[in-house]
């Protein structure tokens, strides 16, 4: 037996309940370590960096779950480990003000079980889906997760943005339990009795095939410049994920529940891209993936020029904030389902049709691109705020920079990928 549709969802509440938990340490203990107690923002922009560092180890995690089987167990221990990880990064912020150093170990420490949980977790999430699927879904199914987890991640945002104010320490505390506890349970009861239900499926035979696998996708031109390109471009799309918020709270004076809100909004910008495409691509066949892809980037640079303009616009500034933020997660979502769409078409290529060891490939490459694109974005902030006087000014400067990388990686994707139609079940779910 393979996966249904309804089994796939159960799967998709997964991922909504692992970017429930994630938006809170990047986005919320984010903004509250930069504004509310007043740290130097590369000191998030490390620890970010750490938990997306440590999930290099997403090939080791799937290769357990495809020996040992049993993918359900590590799904649901990535999540635990990702909810305690996210419990002891709370608790790092509340410890920080007369605590620092021992705030500071707690927070490595629980950054770096994030990374682990999440790599766990959504690695063998991935790998049962990839498995279990059949040919014709999986890629329907990849989208349905994707589109989820982008679900939880906006409107777990702008609920806790709305439970935060007047923020205390406290308060937070609670916030993250009912978060992380929720996740763990939904986690549970979406996989309850799902494996158990399917065909076996064949197990590696050595750890040794893997390894000749990657070499032998790195020789494939195409797959090597293609991870280059995820590379650049997801450098692009993450270095704003640490300064929109600080942003928002030092220049237009929002507070932590506003901010947290913007980000639940360009989030929801986010879906609203991925579902547009979907619709124009497969619906009314308009368009290629690479014509999506570029018009994603050099839309995106568009929005983020837009939001570092507009604190010359005086009183108008902060009642535009919203719709920029917006219009960039939208761009933003436009870009990452067509990216997706080229994955999965390059991902069937190539002799060995190795496509577990490509996404692999790809996949550790976005997590490369997701660290240092934001801990670069931070840094950079902090360097800026020393060599101008203006926040404003620091924080356009970078944003500017963040723009021409998206036009950067929209001319590449010009030359990497191919003027593919998306087929009908590489981005929206297939009728049945």
């Amino acid at each position: 037996m393979t996966l249904g549709w309804v089994s796939i969802v159960r799967l998709g509440l997964v991922q909504m309940a692992l970017g429930a938990i994630v938006v809170l340490t990047t986005s919320t203990l984010n903004r509250l370590m930069v504004v509310e107690l007043a740290l130097p923002a590369v000191l998030p922009g490390f620890l970010v960096a750490l938990h997306y560092g440590i999930q290099i180890s997403r090939p080791k995690w799937g290769f357990l779950s495809d020996t040992g089987g049993h993918r359900t167990r590590w799904i649901i221990g990535g999540m635990v480990m990702l909810g305690l990880g996210a419990m002891g990064a709370a608790v790092g912020v509340a410890l920080f003000p007369g605590h620092a150093t021992g705030a500071l170990l707690l927070s490595v420490l629980s950054y770096a079980l994030i990374g682990l949980g999440v790599g766990a977790s959504g690695t063998s999430l991935l790998a049962l889906l990839a498995s279990a699927t059949e040919p014709r879904r999986r890629a329907a199914a990849a989208t349905i997760t994707w589109l989820m987890m982008i679900a939880g991640i906006a409107v777990t945002a702008g609920v806790v943005g709305a439970m935060l104010d007047p923020y205390s320490p406290a308060l937070l505390l609670r916030i993250v339990a009912l978060v992380c506890l929720g996740a763990v349970l939904l986690t549970v009861l979406a996989v309850f009795g799902i494996e158990r239900r399917l065909s076996p499926v064949a197990v590696p035979d050595t750890r040794q095939r893997f390894r000749d696998g990657l070499r032998e996708v790195w020789a494939d031109a195409d797959a090597r410049h293609f991870t280059i390109f995820v590379l650049l471009s997801m450098v692009a799309y993450f270095m704003q994920e640490l300064i929109l918020e600080p942003y928002a709270g030092l220049v237009f004076g929002l507070t932590p529940g506003q901010s947290t809100a913007l980000s639940g909004a360009q989030n929801g910008g986010v879906f609203l891209g991925m579902l547009t495409v979907g619709s124009a691509a497969t619906g009314l066949r308009i368009g290629s993936l690479r014509g999506w892809v570029v018009a994603g980037c050099l839309g995106s640079a568009a929005a983020l020029m837009m939001i570092a303009g507009l604190p010359a616009l005086s009183g108008t500034a902060p009642q535009a904030l919203t719709p920029a933020v917006v219009v960039l997660g939208f761009c933003n979502g436009m870009f990452a389902v067509a990216a997706i769409g080229a994955m999965m078409a390059l991902a069937g290529e190539g002799q060995a049709r190795r496509e577990g060891t490509r996404m692999g490939l790809w996949g550790a490459a976005q997590a490369l691109a997701a660290g240092f694109g934001g801990l670069l974005g931070a840094a950079s902030v902090d360097l800026m705020r020393h060599v101008v006087a203006a926040d404003a000014t620091a924080f356009g400067v970078v944003f500017v920079a963040e723009a021409g990388l998206f036009g950067l990686a929209g001319l590449m994707a010009l030359r990497v990928i191919g003027a593919r139609r998306i087929a009908p079940q590489s981005v929206m779910v297939a009728g049945e």
